[in-house]
Protein backbone atom coordinates (compact mmCIF):
# COMPACT_ATOMS: atom_id res chain seq x y z
CA UNK A 1 0.00 0.00 0.00
CA UNK A 2 1.46 3.41 -1.02
CA UNK A 3 1.71 5.41 2.21
CA UNK A 4 0.44 9.08 2.34
CA UNK A 5 4.34 9.91 2.81
CA UNK A 6 5.20 9.26 -0.58
CA UNK A 7 2.86 11.78 -2.04
CA UNK A 8 3.74 14.51 0.51
CA UNK A 9 5.33 16.90 -2.36
CA UNK A 10 2.29 16.70 -4.14
CA UNK A 11 0.18 20.01 -3.82
CA UNK A 12 -2.77 18.11 -5.57
CA UNK A 13 -3.22 15.75 -3.47
CA UNK A 14 -6.39 14.87 -2.17
CA UNK A 15 -7.18 13.69 1.78
CA UNK A 16 -9.90 11.25 1.68
CA UNK A 17 -11.85 9.28 4.35
CA UNK A 18 -10.48 6.42 6.23
CA UNK A 19 -12.97 3.34 6.72
CA UNK A 20 -12.25 -0.28 7.04
CA UNK A 21 -9.26 -0.41 7.08
CA UNK A 22 -8.42 1.54 3.44
CA UNK A 23 -8.41 5.10 1.76
CA UNK A 24 -12.58 5.28 0.59
CA UNK A 25 -13.29 7.54 -1.99
CA UNK A 26 -16.20 9.75 -0.99
CA UNK A 27 -19.33 11.10 -3.16
CA UNK A 28 -18.77 14.18 -1.73
CA UNK A 29 -18.50 17.31 -4.42
CA UNK A 30 -17.50 19.61 -1.51
CA UNK A 31 -14.01 20.31 -0.72
CA UNK A 32 -11.60 22.82 1.30
CA UNK A 33 -7.92 24.01 0.32
CA UNK A 34 -5.23 22.84 3.46
CA UNK A 35 -2.50 25.56 3.21
CA UNK A 36 0.89 26.15 4.05
CA UNK A 37 0.78 28.83 6.46
CA UNK A 38 4.15 29.67 5.88
CA UNK A 39 3.64 30.71 2.01
CA UNK A 40 -0.28 30.73 1.64
CA UNK A 41 0.07 27.97 -1.17
CA UNK A 42 -1.84 24.69 -0.94
CA UNK A 43 -0.40 21.93 -0.04
CA UNK A 44 -3.53 19.88 -0.50
CA UNK A 45 -7.23 19.53 -0.49
CA UNK A 46 -9.33 17.52 1.93
CA UNK A 47 -12.81 15.70 0.83
CA UNK A 48 -15.90 16.95 3.20
CA UNK A 49 -17.27 13.80 4.11
CA UNK A 50 -21.08 13.22 3.45
CA UNK A 51 -23.35 11.79 6.15
CA UNK A 52 -22.98 9.10 3.88
CA UNK A 53 -19.50 8.68 4.43
CA UNK A 54 -20.40 8.81 8.55
CA UNK A 55 -22.93 6.19 8.07
CA UNK A 56 -20.28 3.93 6.78
CA UNK A 57 -17.73 4.86 9.23
CA UNK A 58 -20.59 4.00 12.03
CA UNK A 59 -21.30 0.81 10.23
CA UNK A 60 -17.59 -0.30 9.69
CA UNK A 61 -16.76 0.41 13.48
CA UNK A 62 -19.96 -1.35 14.52
CA UNK A 63 -18.86 -4.61 12.96
CA UNK A 64 -15.35 -4.25 13.96
CA UNK A 65 -16.61 -3.93 17.96
CA UNK A 66 -17.81 -7.03 17.84
CA UNK A 67 -14.90 -8.94 17.91
CA UNK A 68 -12.36 -5.49 19.43
CA UNK A 69 -14.21 -5.38 22.28
CA UNK A 70 -13.94 -9.45 23.26
CA UNK A 71 -10.24 -9.51 22.22
CA UNK A 72 -8.15 -10.16 24.79
CA UNK A 73 -6.24 -7.00 26.71
CA UNK A 74 -2.89 -8.24 26.60
CA UNK A 75 -3.15 -7.98 22.46
CA UNK A 76 -5.02 -4.78 22.35
CA UNK A 77 -1.73 -3.68 25.01
CA UNK A 78 0.47 -4.97 22.09
CA UNK A 79 -0.65 -2.93 19.46
CA UNK A 80 -0.14 -0.06 21.33
CA UNK A 81 3.39 -1.43 21.91
CA UNK A 82 3.78 -1.30 17.93
CA UNK A 83 2.34 1.78 17.39
CA UNK A 84 4.95 3.20 19.79
CA UNK A 85 7.30 2.07 17.96
CA UNK A 86 5.96 3.10 14.46
CA UNK A 87 5.54 6.90 15.67
CA UNK A 88 9.21 6.69 17.26
CA UNK A 89 10.24 5.83 13.31
CA UNK A 90 8.55 8.24 11.59
CA UNK A 91 8.88 10.79 14.25
CA UNK A 92 10.63 13.72 12.06
CA UNK A 93 8.40 13.12 9.15
CA UNK A 94 4.68 13.27 10.99
CA UNK A 95 6.64 16.96 12.72
CA UNK A 96 7.41 18.41 9.05
CA UNK A 97 3.62 17.66 7.95
CA UNK A 98 2.62 19.46 11.16
CA UNK A 99 4.94 22.43 10.35
CA UNK A 100 3.88 22.22 6.59
CA UNK A 101 -0.15 22.28 7.90
CA UNK A 102 0.20 24.41 11.14
CA UNK A 103 3.02 26.66 10.94
CA UNK A 104 4.96 25.06 14.05
CA UNK A 105 8.78 25.55 14.57
CA UNK A 106 10.02 22.04 13.73
CA UNK A 107 11.58 21.16 17.66
CA UNK A 108 7.81 22.62 18.80
CA UNK A 109 5.92 20.06 15.92
CA UNK A 110 8.12 17.08 17.35
CA UNK A 111 7.56 17.90 21.11
CA UNK A 112 3.89 17.75 20.66
CA UNK A 113 4.04 14.23 18.77
CA UNK A 114 6.04 13.34 22.20
CA UNK A 115 3.84 14.60 24.04
CA UNK A 116 1.09 12.33 22.69
CA UNK A 117 3.41 9.40 22.22
CA UNK A 118 3.28 9.52 26.07
CA UNK A 119 -0.33 8.51 26.01
CA UNK A 120 0.49 5.86 23.89
CA UNK A 121 2.88 4.35 26.53
CA UNK A 122 0.52 5.25 29.16
CA UNK A 123 -2.29 3.09 27.16
CA UNK A 124 0.62 0.03 26.62
CA UNK A 125 -0.55 -0.38 30.26
CA UNK A 126 -3.85 -1.22 29.99
CA UNK A 127 -4.16 -4.97 31.56
CA UNK A 128 -3.47 -2.81 34.54
CA UNK A 129 -5.46 0.08 34.20
CA UNK A 130 -8.49 -1.56 33.81
CA UNK A 131 -8.25 -4.16 36.36
CA UNK A 132 -10.89 -3.85 38.36
CA UNK A 133 -11.35 -5.08 42.63
CA UNK A 134 -12.64 -7.86 44.50
CA UNK A 135 -13.64 -8.54 48.18
CA UNK A 136 -14.06 -12.16 49.36
CA UNK A 137 -16.75 -13.40 51.91
CA UNK A 138 -18.78 -9.88 51.93
CA UNK A 139 -21.13 -12.19 53.02
CA UNK A 140 -21.72 -16.27 53.90
CA UNK A 141 -19.79 -17.96 50.73
CA UNK A 142 -20.98 -14.68 49.05
CA UNK A 143 -18.24 -12.82 46.60
CA UNK A 144 -18.14 -8.98 45.04
CA UNK A 145 -16.02 -8.07 42.30
CA UNK A 146 -15.99 -5.36 39.52
CA UNK A 147 -14.73 -4.49 35.80
CA UNK A 148 -14.47 -2.25 33.26
CA UNK A 149 -15.78 -2.92 29.96
CA UNK A 150 -15.96 -0.72 26.82
CA UNK A 151 -18.63 1.75 26.04
CA UNK A 152 -18.62 0.90 22.61
CA UNK A 153 -18.27 3.17 18.90
CA UNK A 154 -16.44 6.55 20.43
CA UNK A 155 -16.20 9.57 18.53
CA UNK A 156 -12.96 12.03 18.64
CA UNK A 157 -13.25 15.80 17.24
CA UNK A 158 -9.79 16.91 17.53
CA UNK A 159 -8.40 21.07 17.21
CA UNK A 160 -5.97 22.61 14.26
CA UNK A 161 -3.19 23.74 16.40
CA UNK A 162 -2.20 20.25 17.41
CA UNK A 163 -2.73 17.72 14.77
CA UNK A 164 -0.52 14.66 16.06
CA UNK A 165 -1.05 15.10 19.53
CA UNK A 166 -4.72 15.48 20.68
CA UNK A 167 -5.93 12.85 18.54
CA UNK A 168 -2.89 10.68 20.73
CA UNK A 169 -4.29 12.10 24.01
CA UNK A 170 -7.83 10.11 23.02
CA UNK A 171 -8.01 6.82 20.51
CA UNK A 172 -5.17 4.84 22.26
CA UNK A 173 -6.93 4.70 25.77
CA UNK A 174 -10.37 4.18 23.74
CA UNK A 175 -8.97 1.74 21.64
CA UNK A 176 -7.01 -0.40 23.93
CA UNK A 177 -10.14 -0.45 26.32
CA UNK A 178 -11.93 -2.08 23.61
CA UNK A 179 -13.95 0.56 21.98
CA UNK A 180 -13.98 1.31 18.49
CA UNK A 181 -12.87 5.21 17.28
CA UNK A 182 -13.80 7.37 14.38
CA UNK A 183 -11.59 10.49 14.64
CA UNK A 184 -13.01 13.82 12.69
CA UNK A 185 -9.80 15.97 12.88
CA UNK A 186 -9.57 19.60 11.99
CA UNK A 187 -10.11 20.49 8.04
CA UNK A 188 -7.30 23.14 8.59
CA UNK A 189 -4.62 20.91 9.35
CA UNK A 190 -6.24 16.62 8.02
CA UNK A 191 -2.92 14.98 7.21
CA UNK A 192 -1.94 13.72 10.68
CA UNK A 193 -5.31 11.86 11.05
CA UNK A 194 -4.67 9.83 8.05
CA UNK A 195 -1.08 8.69 9.33
CA UNK A 196 -2.24 7.34 12.45
CA UNK A 197 -4.73 5.42 10.71
CA UNK A 198 -1.90 3.81 8.28
CA UNK A 199 0.54 3.31 11.32
CA UNK A 200 -2.73 1.31 13.67
CA UNK A 201 -3.25 -0.50 10.22
CA UNK A 202 0.37 -1.26 10.31
CA UNK A 203 0.60 -2.14 13.84
CA UNK A 204 -1.65 -4.63 13.50
CA UNK A 205 -5.01 -3.21 13.98
CA UNK A 206 -8.56 -5.01 12.76
CA UNK A 207 -9.89 -2.67 10.09
CA UNK A 208 -12.83 -0.94 11.03
CA UNK A 209 -11.48 -0.49 14.66
CA UNK A 210 -10.10 2.56 13.62
CA UNK A 211 -12.06 5.31 10.96
CA UNK A 212 -11.17 8.84 10.01
CA UNK A 213 -14.28 11.22 8.72
CA UNK A 214 -13.07 14.82 7.01
CA UNK A 215 -15.29 17.61 7.10
CA UNK A 216 -17.29 20.15 8.82
CA UNK A 217 -20.22 20.84 10.80
CA UNK A 218 -22.25 18.52 8.70
CA UNK A 219 -19.88 15.82 9.63
CA UNK A 220 -19.41 16.50 13.13
CA UNK A 221 -23.43 16.70 13.98
CA UNK A 222 -24.17 13.85 12.11
CA UNK A 223 -21.68 11.80 14.39
CA UNK A 224 -23.07 13.22 17.78
CA UNK A 225 -26.44 13.18 16.57
CA UNK A 226 -26.24 9.05 15.96
CA UNK A 227 -27.73 6.73 18.00
CA UNK A 228 -24.73 4.10 17.24
CA UNK A 229 -22.07 6.20 18.95
CA UNK A 230 -21.74 5.81 22.68
CA UNK A 231 -18.86 8.22 23.66
CA UNK A 232 -17.97 12.21 21.83
CA UNK A 233 -14.75 13.41 23.01
CA UNK A 234 -13.73 17.35 21.54
CA UNK A 235 -10.80 20.14 22.02
CA UNK A 236 -11.34 22.97 20.94
CA UNK A 237 -12.97 26.94 21.54
CA UNK A 238 -15.61 27.12 23.87
CA UNK A 239 -18.45 27.64 21.81
CA UNK A 240 -18.43 24.62 19.74
CA UNK A 241 -17.79 22.41 23.17
CA UNK A 242 -21.14 23.72 24.45
CA UNK A 243 -22.56 22.61 21.28
CA UNK A 244 -20.71 19.35 20.88
CA UNK A 245 -21.47 19.00 24.78
CA UNK A 246 -25.43 19.57 24.12
CA UNK A 247 -25.95 18.06 21.44
CA UNK A 248 -23.99 14.69 22.52
CA UNK A 249 -25.64 15.05 25.39
CA UNK A 250 -29.14 15.06 24.27
CA UNK A 251 -28.86 11.94 22.56
CA UNK A 252 -27.75 10.14 25.63
CA UNK A 253 -24.25 9.63 25.12
CA UNK A 254 -20.92 10.08 27.55
CA UNK A 255 -19.33 13.78 26.54
CA UNK A 256 -15.93 15.36 27.26
CA UNK A 257 -15.75 18.88 25.75
CA UNK A 258 -12.47 20.97 26.76
CA UNK A 259 -13.45 24.73 25.63
CA UNK A 260 -11.27 27.47 25.54
CA UNK A 261 -8.96 29.54 27.82
CA UNK A 262 -7.28 32.55 29.23
CA UNK A 263 -4.54 31.10 31.30
CA UNK A 264 -2.57 33.63 33.92
CA UNK A 265 0.70 33.43 35.16
CA UNK A 266 1.30 35.69 38.82
CA UNK A 267 4.44 37.34 38.98
CA UNK A 268 5.37 38.02 42.91
CA UNK A 269 7.48 40.42 43.94
CA UNK A 270 10.02 38.04 45.18
CA UNK A 271 10.33 35.47 41.93
CA UNK A 272 13.30 35.69 40.03
CA UNK A 273 12.32 37.78 36.86
CA UNK A 274 14.88 36.32 34.67
CA UNK A 275 13.36 33.10 35.47
CA UNK A 276 9.67 34.69 34.66
CA UNK A 277 11.49 36.42 31.67
CA UNK A 278 12.19 32.73 30.20
CA UNK A 279 9.28 31.43 30.90
CA UNK A 280 6.89 34.25 29.26
CA UNK A 281 9.32 33.93 26.25
CA UNK A 282 8.46 30.35 25.54
CA UNK A 283 4.91 29.85 27.25
CA UNK A 284 3.20 33.18 25.64
CA UNK A 285 4.68 33.72 22.02
CA UNK A 286 5.56 29.87 21.42
CA UNK A 287 3.57 28.37 18.77
CA UNK A 288 2.57 31.25 17.84
CA UNK A 289 0.00 31.72 20.94
CA UNK A 290 -1.77 29.01 18.96
CA UNK A 291 -2.06 26.64 22.56
CA UNK A 292 -5.05 26.33 24.79
CA UNK A 293 -2.92 26.30 27.42
CA UNK A 294 -0.55 29.55 26.63
CA UNK A 295 -0.41 32.17 29.16
CA UNK A 296 -1.38 35.44 27.54
CA UNK A 297 -2.53 37.27 30.37
CA UNK A 298 0.20 38.28 33.40
CA UNK A 299 -0.29 39.42 36.74
CA UNK A 300 1.95 41.66 38.46
CA UNK A 301 1.73 41.73 42.19
CA UNK A 302 3.42 44.82 43.85
CA UNK A 303 6.49 46.11 42.24
CA UNK A 304 6.72 43.26 40.27
CA UNK A 305 6.11 44.69 37.22
CA UNK A 306 8.88 47.05 35.84
CA UNK A 307 11.73 44.71 36.94
CA UNK A 308 9.98 42.22 34.83
CA UNK A 309 9.18 44.66 32.25
CA UNK A 310 13.44 45.23 32.30
CA UNK A 311 13.98 41.97 31.77
CA UNK A 312 11.44 41.01 29.24
CA UNK A 313 11.14 43.80 26.79
CA UNK A 314 14.47 42.86 25.37
CA UNK A 315 13.90 38.98 25.21
CA UNK A 316 10.57 39.54 22.93
CA UNK A 317 12.93 41.79 20.45
CA UNK A 318 15.11 38.84 20.13
CA UNK A 319 12.59 36.11 19.23
CA UNK A 320 13.10 35.34 15.34
CA UNK A 321 10.16 34.58 13.23
CA UNK A 322 9.89 32.77 10.31
CA UNK A 323 8.90 29.29 8.37
CA UNK A 324 9.10 26.53 10.75
CA UNK A 325 11.40 24.22 8.75
CA UNK A 326 14.00 26.45 9.33
CA UNK A 327 15.68 25.28 12.80
CA UNK A 328 16.66 29.12 13.59
CA UNK A 329 13.27 30.51 13.89
CA UNK A 330 10.92 30.69 17.49
CA UNK A 331 8.08 31.55 16.02
CA UNK A 332 6.32 30.34 13.03
CA UNK A 333 3.03 32.10 11.39
CA UNK A 334 -0.32 31.75 12.53
CA UNK A 335 -3.07 29.19 10.80
CA UNK A 336 -4.91 30.89 8.14
CA UNK A 337 -4.88 34.63 6.76
CA UNK A 338 -8.42 35.08 8.21
CA UNK A 339 -7.18 34.27 11.88
CA UNK A 340 -4.22 36.28 11.39
CA UNK A 341 -6.50 39.37 10.77
CA UNK A 342 -8.87 38.40 14.08
CA UNK A 343 -5.63 38.37 16.10
CA UNK A 344 -4.49 41.84 14.42
CA UNK A 345 -8.17 43.10 15.43
CA UNK A 346 -7.16 42.40 19.09
CA UNK A 347 -4.57 44.42 19.23
CA UNK A 348 -6.31 47.31 17.21
CA UNK A 349 -9.16 47.29 19.91
CA UNK A 350 -6.76 47.24 22.80
CA UNK A 351 -5.37 50.60 21.78
CA UNK A 352 -9.25 51.67 21.57
CA UNK A 353 -9.61 50.35 25.02
CA UNK A 354 -6.73 52.18 26.37
CA UNK A 355 -4.11 49.35 26.95
CA UNK A 356 -0.30 51.06 26.92
CA UNK A 357 0.89 49.27 23.61
CA UNK A 358 4.44 48.25 24.38
CA UNK A 359 5.10 46.13 21.55
CA UNK A 360 3.24 46.21 18.59
CA UNK A 361 3.30 42.63 16.44
CA UNK A 362 1.63 44.12 13.57
CA UNK A 363 4.46 46.14 12.10
CA UNK A 364 6.22 42.64 11.82
CA UNK A 365 7.11 41.37 8.10
CA UNK A 366 9.06 38.84 6.09
CA UNK A 367 9.92 40.53 2.65
CA UNK A 368 8.52 38.33 -0.18
CA UNK A 369 6.26 36.20 2.00
CA UNK A 370 2.62 35.65 1.74
CA UNK A 371 2.17 33.35 5.28
CA UNK A 372 0.25 34.75 8.16
CA UNK A 373 3.13 36.31 10.48
CA UNK A 374 2.44 38.34 13.16
CA UNK A 375 5.03 39.19 15.27
CA UNK A 376 4.81 39.33 18.93
CA UNK A 377 2.53 41.69 20.88
CA UNK A 378 2.43 42.76 24.52
CA UNK A 379 0.34 45.33 26.45
CA UNK A 380 0.97 46.63 29.30
CA UNK A 381 -1.98 48.67 32.13
CA UNK A 382 -4.95 46.61 30.74
CA UNK A 383 -7.69 46.31 33.11
CA UNK A 384 -10.39 43.38 33.84
CA UNK A 385 -12.72 44.70 31.70
CA UNK A 386 -11.01 45.24 28.49
CA UNK A 387 -11.64 42.58 25.97
CA UNK A 388 -8.24 41.71 25.42
CA UNK A 389 -7.72 40.72 28.59
CA UNK A 390 -11.49 38.41 28.87
CA UNK A 391 -11.37 36.93 25.62
CA UNK A 392 -9.52 34.22 24.50
CA UNK A 393 -7.21 35.80 21.35
CA UNK A 394 -5.34 32.54 20.64
CA UNK A 395 -2.32 34.60 19.35
CA UNK A 396 0.96 35.72 20.37
CA UNK A 397 -0.80 38.38 22.27
CA UNK A 398 0.26 38.71 26.05
CA UNK A 399 -1.58 41.54 28.41
CA UNK A 400 -0.38 42.62 31.63
CA UNK A 401 -2.51 43.86 34.60
CA UNK A 402 -0.74 45.44 37.25
CA UNK A 403 -2.43 45.05 40.90
CA UNK A 404 -0.90 45.39 44.57
CA UNK A 405 -1.96 42.35 46.48
CA UNK A 406 -1.91 38.53 46.31
CA UNK A 407 -5.34 38.50 47.15
CA UNK A 408 -6.46 40.65 43.98
CA UNK A 409 -4.29 38.11 41.65
CA UNK A 410 -6.08 35.68 43.45
CA UNK A 411 -9.82 37.29 42.57
CA UNK A 412 -8.65 37.71 39.21
CA UNK A 413 -7.58 34.45 38.08
CA UNK A 414 -10.87 33.19 40.15
CA UNK A 415 -13.56 35.79 38.87
CA UNK A 416 -12.38 34.95 34.93
CA UNK A 417 -15.01 32.37 33.08
CA UNK A 418 -12.04 30.00 32.11
CA UNK A 419 -10.25 28.27 34.54
CA UNK A 420 -8.12 26.24 31.96
CA UNK A 421 -4.53 26.99 33.35
CA UNK A 422 -2.70 29.11 35.56
CA UNK A 423 0.62 29.83 36.91
CA UNK A 424 2.69 31.13 39.99
CA UNK A 425 6.02 32.17 39.88
CA UNK A 426 7.55 33.36 43.45
CA UNK A 427 10.25 31.85 46.27
CA UNK A 428 7.05 31.61 48.51
CA UNK A 429 6.57 28.07 49.61
CA UNK A 430 3.52 29.39 51.51
CA UNK A 431 2.16 31.82 48.86
CA UNK A 432 2.52 28.88 46.20
CA UNK A 433 0.46 26.92 48.72
CA UNK A 434 -2.45 28.99 49.23
CA UNK A 435 -2.54 30.26 45.39
CA UNK A 436 -2.50 25.69 44.53
CA UNK A 437 -5.23 25.43 47.35
CA UNK A 438 -7.61 27.93 46.53
CA UNK A 439 -7.46 28.74 43.25
CA UNK A 440 -10.03 28.00 40.83
CA UNK A 441 -8.58 26.50 38.02
CA UNK A 442 -8.11 23.00 37.09
CA UNK A 443 -4.33 22.88 35.65
CA UNK A 444 -1.79 24.74 38.68
CA UNK A 445 1.92 25.35 37.97
CA UNK A 446 4.32 26.31 40.43
CA UNK A 447 7.12 28.18 38.90
CA UNK A 448 5.99 25.86 35.77
CA UNK A 449 4.54 28.45 33.32
CA UNK A 450 2.47 25.21 31.04
CA UNK A 451 1.59 22.93 33.51
CA UNK A 452 0.43 20.49 31.02
CA UNK A 453 0.17 17.16 33.41
CA UNK A 454 2.13 13.88 32.05
CA UNK A 455 -0.26 11.32 30.50
CA UNK A 456 -0.58 9.23 34.03
CA UNK A 457 -2.47 12.20 35.50
CA UNK A 458 -5.09 13.80 33.67
CA UNK A 459 -5.43 17.48 31.44
CA UNK A 460 -8.54 19.12 32.42
CA UNK A 461 -9.89 22.55 33.17
CA UNK A 462 -12.57 24.47 35.14
CA UNK A 463 -15.31 26.48 34.67
CA UNK A 464 -16.04 27.08 30.84
CA UNK A 465 -12.47 25.19 29.72
CA UNK A 466 -14.80 22.00 30.44
CA UNK A 467 -17.78 20.46 29.70
CA UNK A 468 -18.60 17.02 31.31
CA UNK A 469 -17.16 15.19 34.34
CA UNK A 470 -14.57 13.47 32.28
CA UNK A 471 -10.91 15.53 31.75
CA UNK A 472 -8.43 13.34 28.58
CA UNK A 473 -6.01 10.91 28.92
CA UNK A 474 -4.54 9.52 32.86
CA UNK A 475 -6.71 7.31 34.88
CA UNK A 476 -9.68 10.02 34.10
CA UNK A 477 -9.20 8.91 30.55
CA UNK A 478 -9.51 4.96 31.59
CA UNK A 479 -12.65 5.54 33.31
CA UNK A 480 -14.23 7.95 30.36
CA UNK A 481 -14.09 5.10 28.12
CA UNK A 482 -15.37 2.16 30.06
CA UNK A 483 -17.91 1.86 32.06
CA UNK A 484 -18.00 -0.29 35.73
CA UNK A 485 -19.68 -3.24 36.13
CA UNK A 486 -19.98 -4.52 39.64
CA UNK A 487 -21.04 -8.49 40.84
CA UNK A 488 -22.13 -10.27 43.91
CA UNK A 489 -21.97 -14.05 43.59
CA UNK A 490 -22.75 -16.91 45.14
CA UNK A 491 -22.34 -20.92 44.37
CA UNK A 492 -24.44 -23.42 46.19
CA UNK A 493 -22.49 -26.26 47.38
CA UNK A 494 -22.23 -28.91 43.98
CA UNK A 495 -19.80 -31.60 42.36
CA UNK A 496 -16.25 -30.62 42.36
CA UNK A 497 -13.98 -31.62 38.96
CA UNK A 498 -10.92 -33.28 40.01
CA UNK A 499 -7.42 -31.83 40.44
CA UNK A 500 -5.75 -30.34 36.95
CA UNK A 501 -1.62 -30.42 37.28
CA UNK A 502 -1.25 -28.62 34.06
CA UNK A 503 -0.02 -24.76 33.90
CA UNK A 504 -3.00 -22.32 34.07
CA UNK A 505 -2.95 -20.57 31.15
CA UNK A 506 -4.91 -17.51 28.80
Amino acid sequence: MKSIFDSLNDNNRKIETWIDGKTSKSTSDRYDIVTNSATGEQCASVIMSTKDDVEAAIQSSKKALQTWSQTPVLRRARVMFKLKELIERDKKKIAQIITQEHGKVLDDAEGSIQRGLEVVEFACGIPHLIKGEFNNQVGTGVDTFSMRQPLGICVGITPFNFPAMVPLWMFPLAISCGNTFILKPSEKAPTCANIWAELLKEAGLPDGVFNVIHGDHIAVNALLNHEEVAAASFVGSTPVAEHVYKTASEHGKRVQALGGAKNHLVVMPDADMDQVADALIGAGYGSAGERCMAISAVIAVGDSADPLLEKLLPKINTIKIGPGDDISNHMGPLITAEHKEKVKSYIDLGEKEGAKLLVDGRSYDISNSAGYFLGPTFFDHTTKDMRVYKEEIFGPVLTMIRVETFDEAVKLVNDHEFGNGTAIFTRDGDAAREFSNNIKVGMVGINVPIPVPLAFHTFGGWKRSLFGSNGVYGMEGVRFYTRLKTVTSRWPTGIRAGAEFSMPTM
